[in-house]
């Protein structure tokens, strides 16, 4: 069994950062030190773990299977280190340290989100509280969520998972869009002929609603899945294919004439967005974020 000890804090350290920033060359500028002593400092740590963490050299920087399980290992590690700090700071009655918190893509448009406040409120606590922002998919985030690699998420959750509590935030709308050049962008169309026609147009899904959204429209099978907003916006102002859109997310194409909402009186999603946390006693860096996220969802 590996005795770790303050060197190898600092290795796993050194090794968290080249592995966010992409490689040795790309870590230079944050750990302020030439490639040479980060290609050293990682082969100390691969001689003190007995294991080969990555490929590294002409061919680019890649990170074994054992490097890509050292490296899930490090961030849990690290963050229950700055878990204990935090709480450590909470003894001595100051609030202080790095929020980890997650979100979905393409949410910064919604004006109906409370998190621009929330974070505002929460960041006014004092100069010692910091915050790292990751955006993921769902499942994504519940998983970093689970395993402690973020403290708090943000975004439209399906599935209660088991270890996680929920805490409801706000609604957000989305819309059926197409492309200018789709055919049933055709102006004049009466709303049978647009459910008529749906039936055989291409439909792009997300991943991670998908049968939600083939049950509105009523259709089978999708003809393109996409894992987020933006591939799901990439899809349908190509021209081709038809699929939800939030609203907000929306609105600058459809003022510019690129898209158009299809029977918006009828044919509309809502999803709800809730935060989620681990099913545990939260730290009071975690709990004031939740608690300032709650106030601002109730004056949104």
């Amino acid at each position: 069994m590996i005795q770790l000890q303050d060197v190898d804090l600092k290795l796993l350290r050194v090794f968290e950062a080249v592995v966010r920033c992409g490689g040795l060359s790309a870590a230079q500028a944050e750990l302020n030190v030439g490639q040479s002593t980060i290609s050293t400092q990682i082969g100390q740590l691969e001689i003190r773990l007995g294991v080969r963490l990555c490929d590294r050299g002409r061919g680019g920087f890649r990170l074994t299977e054992q490097g890509k399980a050292v490296h899930e290992a490090t961030q849990r590690l690290l963050s229950a280190i700055e878990n204990f700090r935090v709480e450590a700071d909470f003894v001595r009655r100051t609030l202080s340290g790095t929020l980890k918190l997650g979100v979905i893509d393409n949410t910064v448009t919604d004006r109906g989100s409370p998190m621009r406040s929330a974070v505002r409120r929460f960041l006014a606590r004092g100069r010692d509280v910091h915050i790292d922002v990751y955006i993921g998919s769902p499942a994504e985030l519940e998983q970093r969520v689970l395993d402690g690699r973020l403290h708090v998420a943000i975004g439209h959750f399906r599935i209660r998972v088991p270890g996680l509590q929920s805490m409801p935030l706000y609604e957000e709308v989305h819309g059926l869009y197409c492309g200018a050049e789709h055919p049933l962008a055709a102006p004049g169309l009466s709303e049978t002929e647009v459910r008529r026609a749906l039936h055989d147009a291409r439909v792009v899904a997300r991943g991670y609603l998908r049968r939600a959204d083939l049950e509105v429209l009523e259709v089978e099978h999708a003809t393109a899945t996409a894992d987020n907003v933006e591939a799901q916006a990439i899809m349908i102002l190509a021209g081709a294919c038809v699929g939800f859109l939030p609203c907000h997310y929306a609105t600058p194409w459809v003022e510019a004439g690129e898209l158009v909402r299809l029977i918006p009186e009828r044919l509309a999603l809502e999803s709800r967005f809730s935060a989620i946390t681990r099913r545990i006693p939260l730290s009071p860096l975690i709990s004031s974020f939740v608690s300032d996220l709650k106030e601002a969802a109730q004056t949104t």
